[in-house]
């Protein structure tokens, strides 16, 4: 071995040094099959941020920096955002619109006193579609409640409301502001009616002006980013049944690192803990 390493110019105790590395065990393999999983259960949608913070919720202590450099080294890597063109409601003033009371002010230190609500669409085969009509609060990004259905109907809107209007009656502290867009279901009587009569106040976005109603904009592109693009079309009954599954995904497991690495139901539970402690 001698004289190969002496032929190639290979000095005897590199050759060595390398044989021991390739011998010995991988002392981050735990770690790395730890990062894999979690990259996995979550279908790639996880950055190193986000894996970071997930591991040290289960009790890893490691620096973000080396996840980064695990995550590069196994080829992981969060898949790249995509925005496209949205639903739009608007058919100009058909009822009543309200002022922008809520006016891009998104923070909330207090659960059910800002709400947040849009309509999206998504296709699904035999040229059918799926509407979506969720409401977030904006203390800590919970979907409260859901409405989803073929047609873009009244109903679509006025289902969930009514169990939103439920869990304030339950549960807020302070009165409730709902925010939502100019869309023709907002300006609705019944809408209207439903707000003033449970003491809610409404507050609606300029008109074609998204940017008042982000948070909602963003949870539907994270959503169709996370569960629909890329993906083949699929019937109306399966996609349902995957939003539902996503809303509780995200409700109950999808940590956010401004809730302190925890999900929005986790969040609300420890924090409403400490505050009757």
């Amino acid at each position: 071995m001698t004289d190969v390493l002496n032929q190639v110019n290979i000095p005897e105790a590199t050759y060595y040094y390398h044989v021991k590395r390739l011998n010995q065990e991988d002392s981050d393999a735990a770690l790395k099959a730890q990062i894999q999983a979690i990259y996995e259960r979550h279908q790639g949608t996880y950055g190193y941020r986000r894996i970071h913070a997930q591991l040290r919720a289960e009790g890893w202590h490691v620096n973000h920096k080396k996840v980064q450099r695990l995550m590069t080294c196994l080829g992981l890597a969060c898949t790249a955002f995509i925005r496209k063109s949205r639903y739009r409601s608007y058919k100009g003033t058909v009822g009543k619109v309200t002022n922008n009371r809520l006016n891009r002010r998104f923070n909330s230190s207090i659960p059910l006193q800002k709400l947040t609500t849009d309509i999206t669409e998504f296709k699904c085969t035999a040229d059918r579609k799926l509407y979506l009509n969720p409401v977030l609060d904006l203390y800590n990004g919970e979907i409260i409640a859901y409405g989803i259905s073929d047609r873009p109907t009244l109903d679509l809107v006025l289902a969930p409301l009514r169990k939103t209007l439920t869990i304030v009656r339950k549960q807020a502290r302070f009165r409730t502001t709902i925010h939502s867009d100019q869309g023709w279901h907002y300006q609705h009587r019944a809408w209207t009616t439903l707000l003033k009569t449970n003491r809610v106040f409404a507050s609606m976005s300029r008109k074609a002006t998204c940017a008042d109603n982000a948070p909602i904009e963003n949870f539907f592109g994270l959503l169709k980013q996370e569960m629909y693009y890329g993906k083949e079309l699929v019937s109306y009954e399966e996609l349902k049944q995957r939003l539902e599954a996503y809303i509780h995904y995200y409700n109950h497991d999808r940590i956010k690192l401004k809730l302190a690495g925890q999900s929005p139901v986790k969040y609300r539970t420890s924090t409403s803990q400490l505050a009757a402690s």
